[in-house]
């Protein structure tokens, strides 16, 4: 494949339907754009939820009796499951087309996980362990709607470039990831208790809910009217799936894996933040809110020169990802906020604009398995990271900044090479 002109990212020769082709027809009534801030929206309501939970989690499992090892196992498993389950979700969703329902269930399992997170100091010694399966349910959620939504999504954002579509879904999202975690801040500086601030986080997830349904009734279901017209698929093996898909996906596939197990799970972080006297409980969510306005920035900021320069603007990806422990786990507030603050800004990348380089590098109808199987090689790199993050963090932060340092230099050098195989 070539690159097109001024430099944008070629998509797949096999894609059988063009961008343009797919933006046309992704709604009855509403241009590319409504779409795209429509799903924008729907995230803002549900980050509210999943992320304000996400910003006391650390807190909240250590406040149930959990230790720094079980927080790093239990949120980098949380994290491993909202990745390596979007690999069967996302093989069956392509073959059903079924991708609005598969997407309303997922964002239905958060809705409903978070606010039962607040019943957990009242379960006495039960407490903790039901504390870990909800964050695990929730986490389960995540995969569940994942490569549907982002299915959705890149179909909606192929008229105006994916990395501008992704770009500003990701800073919508991000409102919410900044909202959310502010307002639970507010409820547990009110109330001196973290459970009520899972408790209100009920109201925006019934929102997200109500915004979806009326997304869906307002944008229609082209990409199942595709999957109907192009007939029934024949079932498949994970491995024949696998080998379906091109060289330069499962090169960045495993750059990406290498980058998320050294990208430092906020739940360990912010256990840090508490236990070393670093911040106060109440103001992590306020950290955590800060993070999620970098994530924003950083998404937009490289979502348009991704359009017009590809997948070169991922390099400074590994370059963040190294710098995030030695600042994180800082002993002084100012360099520990700084440390977040880069953290949120990476997270805002995976989350964005590595998307749009997938659905580039995979073909359109097979993207929601591209998103399954990338998600599933990131997810076995997070329960290594989480566990990793885990044991180092509370024992040698030194020794964890040169693990992570190394896995950043060899996703680095993969990441070159997805870009060479690319263009080639």
């Amino acid at each position: 494949m070539s690159e097109h002109a001024g430099g944008a990212p070629p998509m797949p020769e096999r894609a059988p339907v063009p961008a343009t082709a797919e933006a046309a027809s992704t709604d009855r009534s509403w241009s590319p754009w409504r779409a795209v801030v429509g799903f924008g929206v729907v995230s803002l309501a549900a980050d509210m939820v999943y992320e304000g939970a996400r910003s006391i989690t650390g807190p909240l499992l250590a406040s149930l009796g959990a230790s720094a090892l079980l927080v790093g196992l239990v949120t980098g498993a949380g994290e491993a499951l909202a990745l390596v389950l979007r690999l069967p979700f996302g093989t069956r969703v392509d073959r059903s087309g079924g991708y609005w329902p598969m997407t309303i269930a997922g964002y239905a399992l958060t809705a409903v996980c978070v606010p039962l997170m607040a019943v957990t100091p009242f379960l006495g010694a039960a407490g903790l362990s039901v504390g870990c399966l909800l964050v695990l349910a929730e986490r389960t959620g995540k995969a569940v709607r994942s490569p549907a939504k982002s299915t959705l999504l890149a179909h909606a954002a192929g008229a105006v470039g994916l990395g501008r579509g992704f770009g500003v879904h990701k800073a919508l999202d991000q409102v919410g990831a900044f909202a959310g975690p502010l307002l639970v801040a507010a409820v547990v500086a009110a109330t001196g208790a973290l459970w009520p601030a899972l408790a209100v986080l009920a109201v925006p997830g019934a929102a997200s809910i109500a915004l979806l349904v009326w997304l869906r009734r307002r944008t229609g279901d082209p990409l199942r009217e595709q999957a109907r017209a192009a007939g029934p698929q024949p079932r498949t093996s994970l491995l024949r799936a696998s080998r379906d898909l091109p060289r330069s996906f499962w090169l960045f596939a495993t750059s990406a894996a290498l980058t998320t197990a050294g990208l430092v799970t906020f739940g360990v972080i912010s256990y840090h933040l508490v236990t070393a006297d670093v911040v106060p409980t109440a103001a992590v969510p306020v950290v955590y809110a800060a993070a999620m306005a970098a994530a924003a920035v950083a998404a937009l900021a490289v979502g348009w020169p991704y359009d017009r320069w590809g997948g070169r603007v991922l390099i400074v990806l590994p370059v963040m990802v190294a710098g995030v422990p030695a600042l994180a786990f800082a002993d002084t507030w100012p360099v520990a906020v700084l440390g977040v603050l880069l953290w949120g800004a990476a997270t805002g990348l995976q989350d964005s604009t590595v998307k749009a380089l997938v659905a580039h590098l995979v073909p359109a109808g097979r993207r929601a398995t591209g998103y399954g199987m990338f998600a599933a090689v990131q997810g076995v790199a997070a329960v290594a990271g989480g566990v990793l993050a885990g044991a180092l963090s509370a024992r040698s932060v030194p020794a964890l900044v040169a693990i992570v340092g190394a896995l950043q230099l060899a996703a680095l050098g993969l990441l070159l090479r997805t870009l060479r195989t690319q263009r080639a």
